[in-house]
């Protein structure tokens, strides 16, 4: 949104940030990744990829529903790499924020 705002109110042209767009994207879905798999607390990469999988199917229903488009190849693969991206998120939340295990 803020992203958004910045293009209608500003000069700036979508391309000169779509670099800045693309990482925080990236550090979001990682981050989401992050959070659920601490709150899991076990199997932090499909908690991470469900959250990766949800984040890009709501982006493919908001782009389907809403521009009646699907996703062209340069979009797939982008998204599988926030799924993976998600994965490494939720593994890393298991393992940083779980604790020690007992038996």
């Amino acid at each position: 949104m803020i992203f958004s705002l910045i293009l209608q109110f500003t000069d700036t042209q979508e391309k000169s940030i779509n670099l800045l767009i693309t990482i925080i994207s990236f550090f979001s879905v990682f981050a989401g990744g992050f959070v659920c798999g601490g709150k899991g607390k076990q199997k932090g990469w499909l908690i991470g990829g469900t959250t990766g999988l949800v984040y890009s199917l709501l982006i493919f229903l908001y782009q389907y529903l809403g521009h009646s488009t699907v996703f062209t190849f340069e979009q797939l693969i982008y998204h599988i790499c926030y799924i993976l991206t998600a994965m490494m998120g939720g593994v890393l939340g298991v393992n940083i924020l779980s604790g020690p295990v007992h038996n």
